[in-house]
């Protein structure tokens, strides 16, 4: 049965676009009455009468512009501003100089605030500051002279669009918090019951051909071996052994939506463990530390592969029956892990035999990888009571990957 799956956006700018249309209409029709009311003191009311025509089928014709920021594009910005600082600057030729001089309103009052407002939640306080000093200079331009009043509303809109700027900015950077928040969430409650029901299913189905495995013998021991190591290594990825995907949040029209994307390739350090945690089997034990061990992405391969040739020589060495256990150790200046088995022990002398006869395993596999990265390959053993290889990388390392 297919699983309905809820998207769910959100935005906490999407009232302030709302706001900011009722407060177009609301001012729009405020400037038309306030003419209408002082109709007969204008000495040319026919250039206000086109104005306002001219602003009331603007208004009503651009409210899905201002519906949603996807819609407030920057053009209409530019042409909706220039409207309000036309009706500023075409004040002086419809009302008199006197009214003007005396405090008049300017042609398009308190709407040009509506034009420096989208501004504002389009862009933040940084184009509301732009578009309150174009007003500004606007007015200035309309009064003739700095005038107190005059002053006072340049300086009341300048700081109350900047401040709303300020606050979009902030209202968007916090919901992209949230939904990212809310993606970990959900994707941390879909990992844990993918945990379960792999838990409750296939690591009891491979746990149980292991043990009847080792029951039958023969070719069903070698079966039930190979069940216990992918046990292991499944247990290891469920537990945390995938790297998480990285989420990203974009500023849509509708509000924050949240994509999952891959996370692309980069030069910087990378978490050994990851690269280390595949090798955990059945009889190959990982103990790591808590906290990411960080190398830069060519050492850490290196040094992984080094990790895999000290396994590969266990296997072929001390029999597919022995264990091995591998520790990592993040030291202040360097990374040391360390590949310890319970086999026979390599005997005295041994390892110059096979440099000598041409089989470099251990001098060129091990050995020189760490050589390469100014690191150092120790190897203990005792024969009858294991071997125990200790390689030790510095953090700085650094190595050019071949191809």
């Amino acid at each position: 049965m297919a699983r309905r799956v809820r998207v769910m956006t959100m935005s906490v700018e999407q009232p302030m676009w709302r706001a900011l249309t009722g407060y177009r209409v609301l001012t729009m029709l405020y400037a038309v009455g306030l003419f209408a009311t002082a109709y007969d003191r204008f000495p040319r009311p026919w250039v206000a009468v086109s104005y306002y025509v001219v602003l009331f089928v603007w208004t009503l014709a651009t409210l899905p512009k201002v519906a949603n920021a996807a819609s407030c594009t920057r053009r209409f910005l530019a042409l909706d501003l220039t409207v309000a600082l036309t009706g500023i600057l075409l004040t002086p030729v419809a009302d008199a100089h006197e009214r003007i001089l005396d405090g008049g309103p300017t042609l398009p009052s308190i709407w040009t605030a509506g034009s420096v407002l989208a501004f504002a939640v389009k862009g933040g306080w940084r184009w509301a500051a732009l578009a309150s000093t174009l007003v500004a200079a606007a007015n200035l331009v309309e009064r003739g002279a700095p005038a107190r009043d005059t002053v006072h509303n340049v300086i009341l809109v300048w700081v109350a669009s900047i401040a709303i700027g300020y606050v979009v900015e902030v209202a968007r950077a916090s919901e992209r918090t949230l939904a990212r928040a809310l993606e970990i969430e959900a994707a941390t409650r879909e990992r844990e019951r993918l945990a379960r029901d792999i838990h409750d299913g296939v690591l009891q189905v491979l746990a149980m051909v292991q043990r009847r495995g080792a029951v039958i013998g023969g070719e069903a021991a070698e079966l039930g071996r190979m069940a216990g190591e992918q046990e292991v290594a499944l247990r290891t990825l469920v537990s945390g052994g995938l790297a998480p995907v990285s989420r990203v949040s974009e500023d849509a029209a509708d509000g924050a939506v949240v994509r999952v994307v891959d996370e692309p390739e980069v030069d910087g350090p990378v978490d050994l463990r990851a690269l280390l945690a595949p090798y955990a089997a059945a009889r190959v034990s990982f103990a790591e530390p808590g906290a990411p061990v960080l190398l830069a992405p060519a050492a850490a391969k290196e040094l992984a592969a080094a990790v895999g040739a000290a396994l590969d020589n266990v296997r072929r060495h001390a029999g597919e029956d022995a264990r091995a256990w591998i520790l990592v150790e993040d030291e202040p200046g360097s990374v040391v892990v360390t590949v310890r088995d319970d086999g026979p022990g390599i005997p005295d002398g041994r390892l110059a035999q096979a440099e000598g006869e041409g089989r470099l395993g251990v001098a060129l596999s091990i050995r020189g990888r760490l050589r390469d990265l100014g690191g150092s390959a120790e190897l203990l053993s005792t024969p009858g009571q294991g071997t125990e290889v200790e390689l030790t990388v510095p953090k700085d390392a650094k190595k050019d990957a071949k191809t």
